[in-house]
C-alpha cells in the first residue's frame, strides 16, 4: 500500500498560490535533495487539474539535462483529479474524474510505492480532511504575502501532526516534514 506524500511551497502566512514568489530566494541544493528523497519512493504522481495544467507545459519538454527531476515527472504515471478535464496530453497520464476519497484510497492500494503530490491545494485540502495524507512536506519561505489560497483555510478541520523532519537552509527556507497522528 502506497503512502501519499504532499510537497508544498508555502509563505510564512500559509499562502500556497503559484509560487513564483519563491524565485527571489533561489533553490538551495539541499531542498532538491529533500524533494528528491520524497519523489524517489514514489511510483505515482497525483495532481489536481490546475496543477496538472501548470506542470504539463513546464515539465513535458524538459530532459534530464535541463533538470534532474524531468525523468520523474515525465516517466512516472500521473493521476489527475478533475471533474472538467476530458483529455490528457502529457504522456503517462490517467484521468480519475471528480474528487472521490474512495477512489484515492483505491489508488493507494493499487500503486506499488508512494504517491507524490505537489501543489494541488484544493485536492490536498480534501485529502487532509478525509485522512488520506500520510506525509506533509512544507517548504516555508521567509515572506508574508497577505492574500492568496492557503493550505489550511479558516474553516479547516482540526488535525494533529507529528514532526518527522526539520531542516533550515541558507536561503531562509525551512523544510518541515509532518505525518498525521491518527
Amino acid at each position: 500500500m502506497g503512502a501519499i506524500q504532499v510537497h508544498e511551497f508555502m509563505s510564512l502566512d500559509g499562502v500556497i498560490d503559484a509560487p513564483t514568489w519563491t524565485f527571489d530566494y533561489g533553490f538551495h541544493p539541499k531542498m532538491g535533495e529533500a524533494i528528491g528523497a520524497v519523489s524517489a519512493r514514489s511510483r505515482g504522481i497525483l495532481l489536481g487539474r490546475a496543477t496538472y495544467e501548470m506542470f504539463e507545459p513546464a515539465w513535458s519538454t524538459r530532459t534530464v539535462e535541463d533538470d534532474p527531476g524531468a525523468p520523474f515527472f515525465n516517466d512516472t504515471t500521473k493521476y489527475v483529479v478533475s471533474s472538467t478535464l476530458t483529455t490528457a496530453t502529457w504522456r503517462n497520464t490517467q484521468l480519475l474524474g471528480a474528487y472521490d476519497p474512495d477512489a484515492i484510497r483505491g489508488l493507494k492500494d493499487e500503486v506499488d510505492g508512494d504517491i507524490y503530490v505537489s501543489g494541488s491545494g484544493t485536492l490536498v485540502r480534501g485529502m487532509l480532511d478525509d485522512g488520506l495524507v500520510d506525509g506533509l512536506h512544507l517548504f516555508v519561505y521567509p515572506v508574508t504575502l497577505g492574500t492568496g489560497p492557503r493550505l489550511f483555510p479558516e474553516d479547516a478541520l482540526r488535525s494533529t501532526m507529528a514532526l518527522a523532519a526539520c531542516e533550515a537552509y541558507d536561503n531562509g527556507v525551512v523544510h518541515l516534514g509532518y505525518r498525521p497522528q491518527r
